[in-house]
């Protein structure tokens, strides 16, 4: 494949798109990869479709080798499916609903657990059919709120989603460790670091789930890991439960005076210089916090909850909402508490809220953090301005409606599973893997005869990997301050070849050169603009990031070429010097400029 700058459709950009956040969105607007076409929905050039096409290559070639096989579904789909599996209403605002002119309702997928059912409900009908994988790459549409950063948020992306199909169990176990050994050899060829964490189904559904990330500080995703092994997306942890007090000895609740101290910094402090312990001093830990909290139901019902947590812990509204899937999760607003006046802002505590410690039916539902415990011993809210309770016992004194993993998670905090304390890390999304069970086969009717000729309902796994998003993740991980720096397995080209200078024997020798490159199966960007300056075209060559650059310029009078790989990474995987962060060019003959340059290229290749 040979491509010139003088006709290739792109125009390189000097300075940052004004509403690009990230290095990935700024480099691939500038290099002419993708364009903006509105909010979270981007054009590719020819630039960007050859990277794009490179990761789908990869994705399909390691789909194939297990045994999957490629369909490909419409984006415009019917309501009916989803209407089945509840999803036209779970998924709330973000699914792009419209109507045709006979008004009826039609949805843009977001993603097509219904329809690779009911094809496979509709061809096959005996476990002899099974076992089954179909996968498809495809466009897909959510309308976010909020599309920034992007290729990594975006409203249209493109997404690898695949699908098994077992009679057990057992075969879904077998699918699943498939997919997750093939995800693995996926994101180590396109060179992509990866941690898999436990995740949550969310409205997916299913047993059991797995993230596949990239680390990175700007990822919209936090992590955890210990030194024991243990990896989970922050949502999806677990808070190790400490066991019951004792209460016996507890003396009585009682309600003191606390002027002025609507926040817990507040209410420590006074109740430090008022009402000091004998044998430490009250901290944030011994207060119980209740936050009240608005969840809107997928219909559009708005409930009110409140959280009950230890005070020197802050609601994380990510780790709630997925607790609380497919409800979205807000602050309670001022006219909230207009309309339960039992909620004292500020002043808030457990007699207020829940069933069994109001006595009501009706009353706002009331979950607490795992940690509060029965026998635990609380100052919080009297639920009258200026006042708290003391000496509050969970299990004697109030009870809630149930528990919440909604609280924020630390570094430090123990490990679920005992394997040590854990550290934070943040990273992007860009598989998840799940053991969806029989959610969506139950609800459409999709069953098979086994063996012995009896109706079984068919269990099935769910595995996607965000290919737009994947461009995005390696960008982010390969550049420096001049540009793009792409590793060869899914670079644009392999080889940037620059004519410099205004010398016709320049051109000429370049010309040669890359028809050489060409004919020996090289991929090539011919810069071969006349009237460029040897300056622009070095800076365009850097940004657009192509692994391997070749200049004919002035060394051409003493029959030389220059070489230069533009990662680091690759020069010292090939034994190139590298001097301050960059590898040192190296002077080829002309005569053997096509011969090296391919096997840099093949080397390169074999990594």
């Amino acid at each position: 494949m040979l491509l010139r700058m003088s006709t290739l459709f792109v125009r390189t950009l000097r300075e940052d798109p004004a509403d690009a956040e990230v290095p990935s969105h700024k480099l691939l607007v500038r290099g002419g990869y993708i364009r903006r076409a509105a909010p979270g929905i981007y054009t590719w050039l020819p630039l960007g479709l050859r990277v794009l096409a490179k990761v789908e290559r990869v994705v399909r070639e390691e789909m194939d080798a297990i045994g999957a096989q490629e369909v490909h579904f419409p984006a415009l789909l019917p309501r009916e499916p989803y209407e089945a599996t509840n999803r036209w209403t779970e998924y709330g605002p973000n699914l792009f609903r419209l109507q045709d002119r006979k008004d009826a309702d039609y949805l843009l997928a977001p993603t097509h657990e219904e329809m690779f059912t009911l094809l496979v409900k509709d061809l096959y009908s005996s476990y002899k059919d099974l076992p089954l994988a179909l996968y498809q790459i495809q466009t897909k549409y959510r309308d976010e709120a909020r599309p920034r950063a992007g290729l990594l948020r975006g409203r249209e992306f493109v997404m690898k989603d695949a699908y098994s199909f077992d009679v057990d169990d057992a075969g879904l176990d077998a699918a699943y460790q498939r997919q997750r050994e093939a995800y693995q050899r996926i994101f180590t060829r396109l060179g992509l670091e990866y941690v898999i964490v436990a995740a949550m189904s969310g409205a997916m559904g299913g047993s059991r789930s797995e993230e596949f990330l990239t680390p990175t500080a700007i990822g919209e995703d936090t992590f955890v890991r210990s030194p024991g092994g243990y990896a989970a997306n922050v949502e999806a942890v677990t808070t190790p439960v400490p066991e019951p007090l004792p209460y016996d000895d507890a003396p009585a609740a009682h309600v003191e005076d606390t002027p002025d101290t609507p926040t817990i910094e507040s209410l420590v402090a006074l109740a430090n210089e008022r009402h000091p312990r004998a044998d430490r001093a009250w901290t944030a830990a011994d207060t119980l916090k209740n936050v009240v909290l608005v969840l809107t139901h997928p219909d559009g019902e708005r409930e009110l909850v409140v959280v009950g947590l230890p005070g020197d812990r802050e609601v994380d509204l990510k780790r709630l909402e997925a607790a609380v899937s497919p409800a979205e999760v807000a602050p309670a607003t001022e006219a909230d508490f207009a309309a339960h006046p039992e909620l004292v802002k500020g002043y808030l505590g457990p007699a207020a809220v829940g069933a069994a410690n109001t006595g009501r039916e009706d009353a706002v539902r009331y979950l607490l953090d795992p940690r509060v415990v029965p026998g635990t011993r609380w100052i919080t809210g009297a639920n009258v301005e200026g006042k708290h309770v003391f000496d509050l016992v969970a299990g004697r004194d109030f009870a809630a409606d149930g528990t919440v993993e909604a609280a924020e998670v630390r570094a430090g905090d123990p490990a679920p599973d005992g394997s040590g304390p854990l550290e934070l890390a943040r990273g992007i999304e860009m598989g998840h893997i799940f053991a969806l069970g029989r959610k969506y086969s139950d609800a459409l009717g999709l069953k098979v005869l086994d063996e012995n000729g009896k109706a079984v309902t068919v269990t099935m796994g769910s595995y996607g990997i965000g290919i737009s998003r994947a461009v995005a993740a390696l960008a982010e991980a390969n550049h420096d301050d001049a540009g793009l720096g792409w590793p060869i397995q899914v670079a644009p080209v392999q080889v940037h070849l620059v004519a410099t200078g205004k010398d016709d024997a320049v051109f000429q020798a370049a010309a040669e050169l890359a028809a050489e490159l060409h004919g020996a199966g090289v991929e090539v960007l011919y810069d071969d603009r006349p009237r460029v300056s040897p300056g622009v075209k070095f800076a365009d060559a850097e940004l657009l990031g192509a692994p391997v650059l070749v200049v004919v310029g002035r060394g051409l009078a003493e029959g030389n070429v220059e070489l230069r790989l533009r990662r680091a990474a690759d020069a010292e995987a090939l034994g190139v010097e590298v001097r301050d962060g960059r590898p040192v060019a190296e002077q080829v003959p002309v005569a053997d400029a096509a011969h090296r340059v391919a096997d840099v290229v093949s080397a390169l290749l074999d990594r």
